[in-house]
Parts: C-alpha cells; structure tokens; sequence
C-alpha cells in the first residue's frame, strides 16, 4: 500500500523517485516513467529494476552506508528505457513518519549523450561507451533548485502539527500576560514561556514558508515596497543603532510590485540579519537602495537572469568582511552555513525561494575585506501607490464569530481569547459542523474563521459551501502549511503560527470590510 505523505516533485523535469526502506519504488513522476520505461510500470516495483551492477552495491547495501555518512549527492548509474547505463548525480534525502521511512531520489543528469543512449533531450545523462556527449546548460541552477525540492520533504512532513501547537502555545501565553500585571509572580515564567514559543514558532515558520511552492506575485494585490523596507530598517536600526550606520535611498516614487507583504518582510529581515551579522561586535555601515529598474534587452545580474521589463530592485549592502569567492557559489543551498552547528543553513534558501516565487531573482556579489551587497528584484508595474499607515484601533467586539477547526486546541484557544475581548464565538471540528449551525435560522454569524487543512471536507470546499449557504458572510482562513491558493476570492488569511494580538487584529480589520456577495 503507498503511503498517504506529500511527494511534491510529480511536475519536475528531472526522474525524481519515493523509495521506502527496503528499496520499492513508492512514486515516480513523469520523467522517471519517461527515462526507465517498463521498469517502472508495475504497481511497487523494486529500485533494483533499474539499478546498475556498476554501482558496486545492491540498492540497500548503499542506502544503509548512506545513513551513516550521507552526502547531499552521489554519483550513481542506472539502466535506462534503451538498455543503456547512464550515470546519474543522484541528490538523496530521508524523512520519516508514524516509524516509516522513506527516501527520496532525484536524478540529474550532468551531460547529455546522443541519441544512443535513448533519454529524452531533458533528462540525458553521460552514457557509458563510447557515446559523445553534450554539456547541459545551467545544470548549476537545477541542481539547486533539486536540492531545494528534496528538502520541501522533510519540512512537509513535520510544520503542519508543529505549528498548531505553537499557535495555541503562543495565543494562550500572550493572552495571560496581557491580564497579569507587572508584579505577578508568574509573569517572568510567562515571558520566558513566550521567548521561547517564539523562537520555535520563528523555525516552524521558516519550514512552512521553506516548504511551499505556491508562486505569490500573480496572486497578491499591487503595493508599495518602500513601507516594507522602512519597517525592516526601523527595528535593525532600534535595535542596532549604536554601532551601525544606516544609509537608506529610497526611490520616492516607486513603481508598484504584486507581492505577500508578510513573506518579503521576511526575506529582508534575512537578509539585513546577515548584513548585522557580517559587521559583527565592530562598527560599521549598511546602506538599503530601492530604486525602479526597466529594461529593453535581457540582462543578466551575476546569477540571476532579468528578461525585459519593469522592477523594483532593493539593495542591502554592508561593510563586513566579505564573501570567500569559493563559498559565494553555495550560500543559497538549503542547510549550508559557515556561522557553525547553532544555525540551520536556511535563511538565504528561504530568501531565494520567497523571491523566486514571486518571479524575481536574488543578486549576490561579494569580495573579501570589501563588503557584501545583495539586490533583490521583483517584476514591477509603472503604476505609484503611496506609502501609508495604519493607527491604532480599539481590538475590542461584540460581533459573532465562528472558528472552524480540527483542532481542539486551536478551537479553545481562538474561542478564550476571542471571548476575553467580547466576542460571541461558536467552534466546529468539521466543515460539515460549521454548516450545519450556519443553516440554522437563530444563528446570525457575522466572521467565520477556518482552516484549509482538515480532514473530511477541506477548508477550500468548506468556504465555497458556506458562500452558496449563505451569501455574503465574512470568512478568513488560516494555515500553518497553506496559503489559500486564490487570494483575489476575497478570502483574508492569517498565518499559524499567531499571537493573540495578530488575531485580534485581524479579525477587527476584516470585520471592518464590506462583505462580499457572490
């Protein structure tokens, strides 16, 4: 029986391969079937169909030394639809769940051998013989982008649990020390309980964001990206000042860009934490640019490939000790960091797949003992949209909400928070409850919350049902794995894991809004 986890690489150009310990072939995707042929065809064929003697080892001989001394690559060969053996750079990687394990292998190919060898002109791979071969172009930007897909496994498997608890974790204690007051005695506990949820919600978010694949620009609402950089540079100076000098240039009439403002907000504090970090316990400069970019001709910027058109670019450049010319090729890979065993090596890789999937690109250049400047680009429209502010407002309310959730958890601490601040709250651990209570004639609801991940009916068929049921009734969804995928439905969205405040706020602002009627 194939086991019920995410795969994720079925789109992928290159043979990728879900293996379970004992060596069958769980799921492939269509280059593999495509590369290997009949080999693949049977329902859990054995890896060892399309193993090659030349490796040396039977297929768990290998993966048995590779868990004890595992490499991001190997190189392996395989017998391919033709009968030939092709030599593939194997990228391996293993998660686990529930006690099973699994391994995932993607195929990539490094030359192309003529037609000899039988492989579609995507996936050609050196050949054994005499065959000629043909070298792949930007085979450094697929192996990247590989090795970003094979670690999407195991950051999906575990955020989606782990950030339901930190939710509740974090509602709870922010909610607690809200009401106590400065002398309580449970107050520094609560504080330390919060730094701490914190911290872990800050990693569970790293993963969840890490693991998505979702493109975010053609979704997202026009806006301004100078708020956005001013608010990152705010806190690092208030928090840096001293010892750094800040330089900003901000284009006062920047062209608009289709952007998640939660997630740019998180690459740049990325990126400005590295600039902090390359400067040290010194003094030093960090200069942040946004300036407009338009191109007539296609133009490259180090690594990152610009096709003609409008952008937005914003620099971070800093006055530290520079990059290793050696080690500048590397810092976009997933868990690769020089700052030692305390660090996970994800912050430039999630930098990259934030921006990447809102079509831009991320520009490095560096030198030794001369800085380091990164420029980020995102496609941009001639359009202004002025820089604005929200005051602050009064998170109190009387209105009724309903929150929609698996969860119990998630269920008492939305309704305790909520209710604490005057709101009538109703909870279901299904769609099919909430639609229940929502066809009752006695029940008036002015908010329902949901989340998209739930079992039965997901929280996407919920919504729509609930729109058909009743007509213009305000909904916000929330997930700690998912963004909802049309955000131009007018559906808001909060991200687990939240504190009581985003909460609160969040409900207030979309209270505020003109219901929507279909």
């Amino acid at each position: 029986m194939k086991p019920e986890v995410v795969f994720g690489l079925e789109g992928a150009g290159w043979p990728a391969l879900l293996l379970n310990a004992s060596g069958v072939v769980l799921r492939s995707n269509a280059a593999a079937v495509n590369t290997f042929g009949a080999a693949l065809a049977s329902e859990s064929p054995p890896v060892s169909a399309i193993w090659s003697p030349d490796n040396g080892k039977k297929p768990e001989e290998f993966f048995a030394d590779w868990e004890k001394a595992p490499t991001a690559t190997a190189d392996l060969k395989f017998r391919v639809a033709s009968g030939a053996t092709v030599k593939f750079t194997a990228a391996i990687c293993t998660f686990s769940s529930e006690g099973r394990k699994w391994f995932v292998l993607q195929l990539l190919p490094a030359t192309a051998p003529a037609a000899a060898a039988g492989l579609p002109a995507s996936g050609a791979a050196h050949a054994t013989g005499d065959t000629k071969t043909v070298p792949v172009p930007d085979a450094g930007g697929v192996v990247l982008k590989q090795k970003l897909e094979c670690a999407l496994q195991l950051a999906r498997s575990v955020s989606l649990d782990f950030n339901n608890a930190l939710t509740s974790i974090l509602g709870h204690t922010s909610l607690l020390l809200s009401k106590a007051e400065a002398g309580h005695p449970w107050r520094h506990s609560l504080m330390e309980v919060e730094k701490s949820a914190a911290r872990a919600a800050e990693i569970a978010n790293e993963l969840t964001v890490f693991s998505r694949q979702e493109k975010e620009a053609q979704r997202a609402p026009p806006g301004n990206l100078n708020m956005v950089v001013s608010r990152c540079v705010d806190f690092f100076r208030g928090e840096h000042g001293a010892k750094i000098t800040w330089k900003t240039q901000l284009e006062k009439e920047l062209f608009s860009a289709r952007f998640d403002e939660a997630k740019v907000q998180q690459a740049l504090t990325k990126v400005l934490e590295n600039a902090v970090e390359a400067i040290g316990n010194g003094t030093g400069q960090i200069y942040v640019q946004t300036r407009n970019v338009e191109l007539t001709e296609p133009t490259q910027d180090r690594n990152v490939h610009l096709g003609a058109g409008t952008y937005v670019c914003i620099e971070i450049g800093d006055s530290g000790p520079g990059i290793e010319a050696d080690i500048l090729p590397r810092i976009f890979e997933p868990f690769f960091t020089t700052k030692g065993s305390s660090h996970r090596g994800l912050g430039l890789a999630l930098v990259y797949g934030i921006v990447t999937n809102h079509g831009g690109g991320v520009a490095v250049s560096s030198k030794p003992g001369a800085g380091t400047s990164v420029r980020v680009y995102l496609q941009a429209e001639r359009q202004f949209i002025p820089e604005s502010s929200d005051a602050n407002e009064n998170l109190q309310g009387t209105e009724t909400i309903l929150v929609v959730d698996d969860e119990a958890l998630m269920l008492t601490m939305a309704e305790t928070i909520l209710t604490e601040y005057g709101y009538c709250v109703l909870t279901a651990n299904s769609g099919q409850k909430a639609l229940a209570m929502l066809s009752r004639e006695n029940v008036q609801v002015d908010l329902v919350i949901t989340d998209l991940v739930m079992p039965g009916m997901s929280g996407r068929e919920f919504i729509e049902r609930a729109r058909q049921l009743v007509p213009g009734t305000r909904i916000m969804s929330t997930s700690g794995y998912m963004i909802p995928a049309d955000r131009q439905s007018g559906t808001p969205y909060l991200q687990k894991p939240f504190t009581s405040y985003e909460l609160l706020a969040k409900v207030k602002h979309v209270l505020k809004q003109i219901p929507a009627v279909d």
